[in-house]
């Protein structure tokens, strides 16, 4: 399964990601650990927000 580095862009496969991070019930892949590092020190710049439940 081909996923995107929220971090770079670059396009992954998800079973061989150098790394991956949880975050709010998801997982995230990424191609290095530096993009991981990246990711868990600010995962807000990445991530839009998510529309408030209705």
């Amino acid at each position: 399964m081909k996923v995107r580095d929220e971090v770079c862009g670059m396009e992954i496969d998800a079973h061989s990601a150098a790394a991956t991070v949880e975050y709010a019930g998801k997982t995230y892949y990424f191609c290095s650990e530096g993009c991981a590092r990246s990711f868990r020190e600010r995962p807000d710049s990445y991530v839009p927000p998510r529309p408030p439940a209705s």
